[in-house]
């Protein structure tokens, strides 16, 4: 590694400019011997008043900032609301522990477990270390952990890692670019970083060692960080960041390869709050409508009407257009509040979540449908309704049951799960479309926790073994006269866009500020182009060759500068 240069993973692209600043993050550890005045009740009250602030807090933060944001800070406050904990605070303090103490000290065990568990829940620990730092900040009258105050000019953040209060509100003419020294591709850092078009590099070892007030010059693509950079250095990423935007700009109208091939591009939306931002990019419908943050960190479920105007928004934006709507993905390390607690799971990620949820609670997805139904009527939206986490066709067959007794003609699955993709055919005889969910789809395929930051390798969609199962997928949704979209992560890569394509992928959706550079890539390359590129990345034998191998059949990626 050289002293003037550091590499991680490039997740969210463009060149970013400007001096260091650490996240200040370091909360005292209150002492191990504190204790309370002998008012137990008291400061249980102080306690319990501290972990509803952060909580409000976060949803506040969240609700401000919408789409992505809001589902992640949803979820985080439902943490500090978790009554096990509360239950686990109130017990320290009956001993005679401080509020301050027994706040670091329960979360200290709840560390612990999740952190044993593995999986999902393993790559939550920096959400709970989140919360109990502001928990201990607010009892003790500290200032919040949180970003710079008032920097004098744009800037470059960098941390360990980023929790997802940190990034909800930051404002994208402040903080030029991310660098983490932990994470991967596909955490919350990473996709909050693409939904604002920031540029990031996660996985950069050393980054935390950087001095603040160093010059950086960030390359979320290629994942390069350089220290102290010239100014010609400087010089060549600003005027190759102009030239593409120029280029990319030029590239208007609806999805298509270089020889007229339609490939229609999509957003991927959390709700009303998306919209504008999907409409400038011109996507061409909804790919990805998320559901969660209805639901989420509320003792009630929502009404019907909370839930038809927050539908019917978006259907209403897009007339005449597909609006994919994913239903409720909830449950195993996502509980709900209004519905009874799960039963513990060694591993949440391949436990009760999306459909199985669902046949424990049908009225819940009843509801659901309901509600999409109802504010379907009177727009003139293709309204699309799939399901989460199907792995049989006995699955995909209830659920398309289901949603044809709400009134729903047009009803799919999303392909996740291997086992949806090795019998894909089997799907489709009982279900009207596919979508790719990329990130869980990688996920199970390679074995690797796509929220632990050591196995960020792994987590690459890139991995012949996962454009196999795409490849799977497609062909057998067109041999049925299905579509199958892409609605992961990874349709927002160029290159990798032009590989679905060449697998038969029939529409590709992401976080709206990617749509630009999807468009101009598809246009400069025909439909044969991306089948080579497909053909080649499949032949490989690593995620890295797969990648260098479609470039090479796609040249004009290196004139687009992407």
């Amino acid at each position: 590694m050289h002293t003037d240069r550091l590499a991680g993973v490039g997740v969210s692209p463009g060149a970013g400019y400007g001096p260091a600043h650490r996240l200040v993050r370091d909360i005292p550890e209150p002492h191990r011997a504190a204790r309370h005045g002998g008012d137990a009740a008291a400061e249980r009250r102080r306690a319990e008043q501290a972990l509803e602030r952060v909580a409000a807090d976060l949803a506040a933060r969240g609700d401000q900032a919408g789409g992505e944001a809001r589902d992640v800070l949803a979820a985080q406050a439902m943490m500090a609301r978790d009554p096990g904990l509360a239950a686990g605070v109130a017990e320290l303090i009956d001993q005679g522990v401080s509020a301050s103490r027994a706040v670091f000290d329960a979360f200290g065990k709840y560390r612990d477990l999740l952190a044993a568990a593995g999986g999902y829940l393993a790559g939550r620990v920096a959400d709970l270390d989140d919360i109990r730092d502001r928990a201990v900040a607010t009892l003790e009258g500290l200032p919040l952990p949180g970003l710079p105050a008032d920097p004098l000019e744009p800037y470059v953040l960098v941390a360990r890692d980023l929790a997802p209060a940190d990034t909800a509100l930051l404002d994208p003419a402040l903080v030029v670019a991310f660098v983490t020294e932990e994470g991967g591709p596909t955490t919350h850092t990473a996709i909050l970083a693409r939904s604002m078009g920031v540029p990031a590099v996660v996985g950069c070892a050393g980054a935390t060692a950087i001095p603040p007030g160093t010059r950086l010059l960030v390359d979320g693509s290629t994942g390069v960080v350089r220290l102290s950079p010239t100014e010609d250095e400087v010089a060549r990423a600003v005027r190759a960041v102009a030239e593409s935007s120029a280029l990319l700009a030029t590239v208007t109208g609806p999805g298509a390869t270089a020889d007229g091939h339609a490939v229609p591009l999509r957003a991927n939306v959390g709700g009303p709050a998306d919209i504008a931002p999907a409409l400038a990019a011109g996507a061409e419908g909804v790919g990805l409508y998320r559901t969660e943050f209805l639901f989420l960190d509320r003792e009630d479920p929502p009404t019907w009407e909370e839930q038809q105007d927050a539908y019917r928004a978006v259907f209403e934006a897009f007339p005449g257009a597909p609006v994919v709507v994913r239903v409720l993905d909830a449950g195993a390390d996502k509980p709900l509040d209004f519905l009874p607690p799960p039963a513990p799971e060694p591993n949440p990620a391949l436990g009760e979540r999306g459909v199985r949820m669902f046949r424990h609670y049908p009225d819940v997805l009843a509801a659901q449908l309901e509600a999409l139904a109802r504010a379907a009527g009177g727009t003139s939206a293709l309204v699309q309704v799939m399901a989460p986490m199907v792995a049989t066709a006995e699955e995909a067959a209830w659920f398309t049951d289901a949603c044809r007794t709400a009134g729903l003609p047009s009803a799919g699955v999303m392909i996740e799960v291997p086992a949806a993709a090795l019998r894909a055919a089997d799907l489709a005889a009982v279900t009207g479309f596919f979508s790719i969910g990329t990130n869980d789809l990688t996920q199970y395929t390679l074995a690797a926790d796509r929220e632990a930051g050591a196995l960020a390798g792994l987590q690459d969609p890139w991995h012949p073994a996962v454009l196999d199962l795409v490849a799977l997928a497609a062909s057998a949704a067109a041999a049925a006269g299905r579509e199958c979209g892409v609605c992961g992560e990874a349709a927002a890569d160029p290159a990798l866009a032009c590989v679905f394509v060449g697998l038969g992928v029939t529409s590709l959706s992401m976080a709206a500020p990617a749509l630009p550079r999807v468009r101009a890539a598809l246009a400069r390359h025909t439909l044969d182009e991306c089948r080579e590129a497909a053909a080649a990345a499949r032949a490989a034998d690593s995620a890295e060759a797969a990648r260098a191998a479609a470039r090479v059949e796609l040249p004009a990626l290196a004139e687009l500068s992407l």
